[in-house]
């Protein structure tokens, strides 16, 4: 019984810090995910409006592939600054 207790208390110990391993990310990870689907509609109301085939266009969705890859391997701080970049070049787009 005594080499049972040094094992539970070293196996609760292990899911409490795996449990929170992750929960510094989670406004950054909220912030991409935010980034991305805020992004993505504007997207398709520069393309509802006929703003495509621009240089900045390709850029915006090609930064917008990228972020979500990003997303995808927990990489947030990039993700939010490839959304951001995106942002700017579909409002570019939407300019021209």
């Amino acid at each position: 019984m005594q080499s049972i207790r040094p094992l539970s208390i070293t196996f609760l110990l292990s899911l409490l810090i795996s449990g929170c391993a992750g929960h510094g990310h989670q406004g950054l990870s909220a912030q991409c995910a935010t980034g991305l689907e805020v992004a993505y509609q504007e997207l398709d109301f520069a393309r509802s409006k006929g703003f495509d085939g621009t240089v900045a266009w390709g850029k915006a969705t090609t930064l917008l592939g990228a972020a979500k890859v990003q997303q995808q391997f927990e990489k947030y701080s990039s993700c939010i600054d490839k959304t951001d970049r995106a942002r700017y070049y579909i409002r570019q787009a939407s300019q021209g």
